[in-house]
């Protein structure tokens, strides 16, 4: 992965874009991208980029031009097929100065224009400057892996991987918070792209193309995901059994992890939860790494959430050179505040913070790429959610059926407050609207209940926001009209896809955590092909009554230990709200949480979190705080953190870069004239 930034005037008559302004904007990815930096500028344009060396180690220097130098390129990414995309551009007469995967996409561009992308089978944000035609072309990879953010702002359009850059290149860009942004994500978990935090910034939308002419903005998806029809299933459903499913999806995955190995110059390592899904990737990573595989994994000082004997089961079974890092409620309270800076949104749980601090250890030990089992559950209908859905329509077509409703007990072993102990809370919680059964959402309006419940914490203004708009209709009516022909597995899995997976798990918890100490990470179940043989798969072979991930489970069976397959599920969890109730806590927790700093961002009420501190810190010495406390204080805590970082403090990029590429056109032609 690498960081982009740039600046394009939307018309010719505005100023070029200011090189001090590139300049602080690729400082403020630094992060992202250590190894060299470099710098693009003419008369309308500016791309400015920070990259991290994993393929092509000595010719992969960005920007990067065609052979004309007309059409110019920064990319953040891998694109796993572009050997073969290579080939197919040479037989069409193309020829490459590099071995990149970039200049591939340049000629793949100039060859197939915006189908390009639909093309490739990666994880990418793209940003080409046509300098001929005057067109910026912005593209990302279909599940969002990458961030690309972007801002129309005083006749020109600034773009970058984080908006901490795009807020470094211009003081007079506004910052302040986008109440639709707050609402979503006390709603959703997370914003929606385009919808951003903060105003006037949004994010790409993940498989979508925009284009920037002279005169014309258009945006259009090169990608969707298709799942078999109710009335016609036999059109896009597999129809080979179900042994014939688990060997097409160990062929998909074998060759999902190897091309991730591969394709890298440098050495690959593996994450290790001790679940399923990481485990079958490090037990199929370790035959493609040669003769050094590492797996690194978190421990936790807090023996409810700590896996270590499983991941050592599987680190031993494979061979590994296996790395812990064990992380207590202190740990995560220190390293918040820098999360917060790099996640750039609100977040609802603690559990990117164990990941920053795995990330880093991955660093120490000299890794720069890392595999991890991020999208199985998603694919292959593995978390709860799921289960939930069903159960819960299965009983909404008999809702006085006890029978029925007491198959909520098979829901959710792990927690506390498990239907299995509250069973007549469970009635009333997971019955509420049950006749609804049939209608979009249905199986994730449990979730988004339980996280609007925060926002009775909200300002007079910020509530007002709040009930002017809707989020959840504004996210139904914005589902593909093919939606309802899909089965009801289907429709939950796209849901869950687009709300959590992307804007959560493999953005806050995912790349931002994983940037931050400049590593890499790489999903397998998320290759196009394994993605599309997944979707195929008849909802029977993923959810088998309430077994999930079965057909995954069946594929793991020669490869994983038994105990590991045997497992139910256990999701990655990490302490919440007490991490920052303790009488050691930091100092930052109470000036973030004070009257004057709460006034000032104005999202919440400051009488209502401090009534709801004054609970958690009573509740604190026997751990008894509901699910909705837990996420309320740490939605409030990390909200106004992001207040402080990104709208009182302004932050900036490095002023001073030193520059691996340096194409200044327009310099050029001043020292000309």
């Amino acid at each position: 992965m690498c960081g982009i930034a740039g600046i394009v005037s939307l018309s010719g008559a505005a100023a070029p874009p200011s090189r001090e302004a590139l300049m602080r904007m690729v400082g403020a990815l630094s992060h992202r991208g250590p190894d060299e930096r470099g710098l693009y500028r003419d008369k309308r344009a500016g791309l400015a980029h920070a990259r991290l060396s994993v393929v092509d180690l000595s010719n992969g220097q960005q920007p990067l031009a065609d052979t004309g130098d007309t059409i110019w390129i920064i990319f953040n990414g891998e694109i796993f097929n572009y050997l073969e995309l290579r080939e197919k551009l040479i037989a069409l007469g193309h020829r490459f100065r590099t071995h990149s995967d970039t200049e591939v996409i340049v000629h793949a561009y100039r060859a197939w224009g915006e189908a390009a992308f639909a093309r490739m089978n990666g994880q990418w944000a793209v940003a080409i400057w046509d300098s001929v035609a005057g067109r910026l072309v912005l593209s990302r990879d279909r599940f969002g892996i990458c961030p690309l953010h972007f801002c129309e702002h005083g006749g020109r359009v600034y773009f970058a991987s984080e908006v901490k850059a795009i807020f470094a290149a211009d003081v007079d860009i506004p910052r302040a918070f986008d109440p639709a942004g707050i609402d979503q994500t006390f709603t959703l978990w997370t914003v929606v792209p385009p919808q951003g935090v903060f105003q006037g910034i949004s994010e790409l939308t993940p498989g979508h193309v925009r284009i920037y002419d002279r005169d014309t903005v258009r945006e259009r998806a090169f990608w969707k995901p298709c799942y078999p029809e109710i009335s016609d299933p036999r059109r896009d459903e597999f129809t080979g059994s179900l042994n014939d499913a688990v060997d097409e999806v160990r062929g998909a995955l074998e060759a999902a992890t190897a091309l991730r190995i591969v394709q890298a110059d440098v050495p690959v390592g593996c994450y290790l939860s001790g679940g399923l899904d990481s485990s079958l990737v490090a037990a199929l990573g370790r035959r493609y790494a040669g003769e050094r595989f590492q797996t690194f994994s978190l421990r936790f000082a807090d023996a409810e959430y700590d896996e270590t004997r499983f991941q050592r089961l599987v680190a031993g079974a494979t061979g590994s050179e296996h790395h812990e890092v064990v992380v207590s409620r202190s740990d995560i309270a220190e390293v918040f505040p820098e999360v917060i800076y790099h996640t750039e949104r609100p977040i609802l749980r603690t559990a990117p913070a164990p990941l920053f601090l795995l990330s880093r250890l991955v660093r120490e030990h000299g890794i720069k790429v890392v595999l991890t089992g991020e999208g199985a559950d998603e694919m292959f209908a593995g978390y709860d959610l799921f289960r939930e859905g069903k159960v819960r329509r299965f009983w909404g077509r008999q809702p006085a059926s006890m029978r029925r409703s007491r198959l909520l007990e098979r829901l959710y072993p792990y927690l506390s407050r498990s239907p299995v102990h509250q069973q007549a809370m469970a009635r009333q919680f997971f019955g509420r609207d049950i006749q609804a059964y049939d209608t979009p959402g249905f199986a994730h309006d449990t979730r988004w209940r339980t996280t609007s419940a925060i926002k009775r914490l909200f300002s007079a203004d910020m509530r007002a926001e709040s009930e002017r708009r809707s989020c959840v209709p504004e996210l139904i009516a914005r589902l593909p009209a093919e939606f309802s022909r899909w089965g009801s597995l289907a429709q939950d899995q796209y849901i869950e896809i687009q709300t959590l997976m992307s804007g959560y798990l493999l953005s806050s918890q995912g790349d931002r955590m994983l940037m931050a100490h400049s590593v890499e990470g790489r999903f397998p179940f998320l290759d196009d092909e394994l993605v599309t043989l997944a979707n195929s798969l008849p909802a029977a072979y993923k959810l088998r009554i309430l077994d999930e991930k079965h057909v995954l489970k069946r594929v793991a069976e020669p490869i994983v230990p038994p105990e590991i397959v045997a497992r139910k599920k256990q999701p990655y969890r990490a302490p919440n709200a007490l991490c920052f109730v303790a009488d050691d806590a930091p100092a930052y927790v109470r000036e973030a949480l004070s009257e004057t700093a709460l006034r000032e961002a104005n999202v919440f009420d400051p009488k209502s979190v401090t009534r709801l501190l004054d609970k958690c810190r009573a509740r604190a010495g026997d751990g008894d705080l509901s699910n909705s406390d837990n996420m309320a204080l740490v939605g409030v805590l990390s909200t106004q953190l992001l207040h402080q970082q990104f709208v009182v403090s302004r932050p900036g990029g490095a002023r001073r870069v030193d520059l691996t590429v340096d194409v200044d056109r327009e310099h050029r032609e001043e020292v000309l004239a």
